[in-house]
């Protein structure tokens, strides 16, 4: 359960990535509400992750966690904010989730 609490906190992670790239593209009250959106699934996020690492190793689940929204907000950036999805990005994105599944899988 606590692995599952670990990706939806990663998740939140890309969420909060996702609303600054929002509002640095608006003005106004439109803007605030994206930065509103940002602290709402920053809480979120911190607290999930607070809730995981009661339980999993505070590397491996701080690795994981930053590794998710690692991952997650260069694809949001690719697929909505239209960044270059180049060869070595793409390169280095998977050896990234590579490196995120093999700590879990040798976590204890």
């Amino acid at each position: 359960m606590n692995w599952i609490i670990l990706v939806i906190a990663g998740l939140f992670e890309v969420a909060f990535a996702y609303c600054l790239g929002k509002a640095k593209e608006t003005t106004g009250n439109e803007m605030y509400l994206w930065y509103a959106g940002f602290l709402i699934s920053l809480c979120i996020s911190m607290g999930l992750l607070i809730k995981a690492t009661q339980v999993l190793p505070i590397g491996t689940a701080y690795a994981v966690w930053t590794g998710i929204g690692a991952v997650g907000t260069v694809l949001v950036g690719i697929l909505v904010f239209k960044e270059p999805a180049t060869f070595l990005r793409l390169l280095f994105l998977t050896t990234l989730i590579g490196s995120i599944i093999g700590l879990k899988a040798v976590s204890h």
